[in-house]
């Protein structure tokens, strides 16, 4: 097969972005092959450079979410920032924001003001709760998000909800940004007309909860927090061992069957009619667990792992960090990249879209403002005016 080149090439977003949400969406565009301008303020930059110290003393949330991008500084307050700002969207594919809320369309940034200058463009707005309602005005971080959706409350212990332990909110967020992006460019392909793409955080999340939401409405019932065990299916997750635990799941009555003639050697639990249907197993779940575990219970994790795979029963680990960085599987698929830094290399992980015909970008991370004066001058500013813009505090 003959490489095509990566599927963005050639287009250019203008991101007016901080944080995660709208961060991911443009790296991934990045990854794709699309020059992405990343607009930051003069001497701050976005402030998730500052959200911790952990990489070469550079924030893991920025390197993670900011490589393969071209950093510039404008201070759009000034007009001649604004010009120049101008200037780069008059160009672009794509503007993506995610400013606090209003102040997109207080710079002129809406679709509509951009539409007729530039009517191929797709603008992508990434609001916490929209831009209508007794909400639109509240400031939306992840942790608020993740409590307004009711993720919270499915998660954690019976004794206390606790928050996902990763940004769920901005990364579902950043990842619908990315899908209706490439679905308006799609499109545009078609039509040759731009588009207003609008993603609440909110919303969202709460596609990722409607499950739970279901659940209740028209059964009454909450999904209870059980932090390693599904709510909905038993057996599935984390059972003790004569040594640790392991953590499987049956999701269908053919490996039920296996598991009980192969795993558990008990075929009688087959006819038991507390394990007859998934219900039964779910509503009977704390004699069923017990059931396992005093099988287990004479058997090393690693010998319940190997009973598993040996009869097709889906299983996993409780891999923290250091063992998912070390994972074997990763190794072995090259999925490791060295990406540069200011500061040196970091490895980064290859993005999750893989295409057999080339392989993705993995560009530096930009230091604050490291490509305004090569940006200026591709848009026709002289050396001299570049000068006075710096002057002025304008980038």
């Amino acid at each position: 097969m003959q490489p095509h080149g990566r599927p963005l090439e050639g287009m250019r977003a203008i991101a007016l972005e901080h944080a995660v949400a709208a961060p991911l969406c443009s790296r991934h565009l990045a990854d794709m092959g699309c020059d992405v301008i990343k607009i930051e303020r003069p001497g701050v930059g976005d402030f998730a450079r500052d959200y911790d110290s952990f990489v070469h003393g550079q924030s893991s949330h920025f390197v993670w979410l900011n490589r393969g991008k071209r950093s510039a500084t404008l201070d759009v307050k000034q007009p001649a920032a604004r010009a120049a700002l101008a200037k780069l969207i008059g160009g672009a594919d794509v503007l993506l924001q995610n400013l606090a809320p209003g102040a997109a369309a207080r710079l002129g940034l809406s679709y509509e003001a951009l539409q007729q200058a530039n009517p191929k463009l797709i603008v992508c707005d990434i609001s916490g709760y929209g831009e209508s309602g007794p909400f639109v005005q509240k400031k939306a971080y992840d942790l608020l998000i993740q409590a307004e959706s009711g993720l919270i409350a499915v998660t954690g212990s019976p004794d206390a909800p606790s928050r996902v332990g990763i940004s769920a909110a901005d990364i579902c967020t950043g990842m619908y940004a990315l899908t209706g992006i490439l679905g308006a460019l799609v499109r545009r392909g078609r039509t040759g007309e731009g588009a207003n793409v609008k993603i609440a955080m909110l919303d969202a999340l709460a596609e990722w909860t409607t499950q739970p939401m279901l659940r209740k409405a028209y059964a009454g019932s909450l999904v209870p927090r059980s932090p390693t065990n599904h709510p909905a299916i038993a057996p599935y997750g984390a059972h003790q061992t004569k040594d640790g635990q392991v953590i499987f799941g049956i999701q269908n009555d053919r490996e039920w069957t296996v598991f009980c003639e192969k795993v558990m050697q008990q075929p009688e639990m087959l006819t038991d009619p507390r394990y007859g249907s998934t219900n039964a197993r779910r509503e009977n779940r704390v004699a069923l667990t017990q059931q396992i575990e005093d099988r287990f219970a004479a058997l090393s994790s690693l010998e319940v792992v190997r009973l598993l795979d040996d009869n097709g029963i889906a299983n996993g680990r409780l891999n923290d960090a250091q063992d998912v960085w070390d994972h074997p599987q990763l190794a072995a698929r090259d999925r490791w990249r060295e990406v540069q830094t200011e500061h040196g290399p970091y490895r980064g992980l290859l993005p999750p879209f893989t295409f057999a015909d080339v392989e993705m970008g993995m560009g530096p991370v930009p230091a604050i403002g490291e490509h305004t004066d090569a940006i200026l001058a591709e848009l026709g500013y002289a050396a001299a005016e570049i000068a006075a813009m710096h002057a002025s505090g304008a980038v």
